[in-house]
């Protein structure tokens, strides 16, 4: 027998996912992964039997509801289906699925809208951390229509600004988990960072690379994949992570000099697919290593104290507004806020066997 679930079909960012009010889900977790898993057709590297896209890009979720707490409108849930496992993990954030919340929530009742702009304050249940979002609502109504244009996604769209406030450390419990600027794993560099994502960043040249690889290419590389997976789980347990084995993050993030006039170039591990750009808040990381001296950016990227950064990735670039400040050796972002577009594709419900 098919249960019908309603639900939205929505790109956010460069990401594509389904969102959920939280009531229309089991509230027991095993119960909502199980069902998730049926919905996106999981596991199957084609999720052909569900709403997958067969692409760690294309197999989100987000959970939605309205806050109990003062200090936010919204709460959200980020749930990543794994395509080839049945797995459900909730260990990070999302901020690309993010730039969809607000618009969702409008449209679900969940918040009134004003005129022109709405304001919404959400919640990342996965770290805790609160973002800002300003969605376009003319005359009171969700735009999904828009001048603004974002590297890997066609065309344009209204804008989303997101503002972050407070993620640094929110995964990890530091901005620099470790404690150091650089470790050193497997005889490599690394710089671990959270901005609001755990990242490992690495240079390219290390490996025997350019950092101008395509995805394609680097995903064919198996030696190269083993060398980052080693370093991965190494990492994790470095940076407060734990076991991140059956885990999403941190996230690997290869660099190099920037090519198109950017702040440095990156080729980013999610981590075991090569990403098609780079993720929201991984780009917020990656910008605050930037601004950091002594990180494995130094002498790569373009000499920055914050401001606003142009993260280079395969499809183009990421603009980070970044402002961070030093005392005594400690480090402190004090904002991180980015462009995004959303767009609703389908409005409905989904439908899942039971059992």
């Amino acid at each position: 027998m098919l249960r019908s679930i309603p639900t939205m079909v929505m790109r956010g960012g460069t990401s594509k996912g389904l969102y959920f009010l939280k009531d229309d889900l089991p509230s027991d977790a095993e119960a909502r992964d199980r069902l998730l898993l049926g919905i996106m057709g999981s596991p199957d590297t084609r999720q052909i039997d569900g709403m997958g896209g067969a692409h760690p890009l294309t197999s989100k979720v987000s959970i939605v509801s309205k806050s109990a707490g003062p200090n936010a409108d919204i709460d959200y849930l980020f749930l990543q289906v794994v395509v080839d496992k049945a797995l459900v993990s909730d260990g990070q954030n999302c901020g690309n699925i993010l730039a969809g919340v607000g618009a969702f929530a409008i449209e679900q009742g969940l918040i009134n809208a004003t005129d022109d702009v709405t304001v919404v304050r959400i919640r990342m249940l996965n770290s805790g951390g609160i973002a800002i979002a300003q969605v376009q609502t003319p005359a009171g109504q969700v735009s999904y229509s828009g001048d603004a244009s974002i590297d890997g996604v066609p065309g344009t769209a209204a804008p989303v600004m997101i503002d972050f406030a407070d993620v640094a450390g929110s995964n990890c419990g530091a901005l620099l988990p470790t404690g150091n600027v650089i470790d050193e794993i497997d005889d490599k560099a690394v710089t671990c960072i959270d901005n609001g994502m755990p990242v490992v960043m690495l240079r390219a040249t290390d490996f025997g690379l350019t950092g101008y690889e395509s995805p394609q290419e680097l995903e064919a590389d198996k030696g190269l994949k083993a060398q980052i997976e080693s370093i991965r789980l190494q990492a994790g347990s470095l940076m407060n992570l734990g076991d991140v084995t059956d885990k999403t993050v941190p996230k690997m993030s290869l660099i190099a000099a920037p090519q198109n006039r950017g702040t440095l170039t990156t080729r980013t591990f999610i981590p075991h697919r090569v990403h098609q750009s780079i993720g929201v808040l991984g780009a917020a990381s990656v910008a605050a290593a930037c601004c950091i001296p002594g990180s494995v950016a130094d002498g790569i990227s373009t000499r920055v104290t914050g401001g606003v950064l142009d993260v280079e990735h395969p499809s183009g670039r990421f603009t980070v507004d970044i402002d961070i400040v030093e005392d005594s050796g400690n480090y402190s972002v004090t904002r991180s806020a980015l462009l995004r577009t959303a767009r609703k594709l389908m409005d409905g419900n989904v439908f899942v066997q039971e059992g």
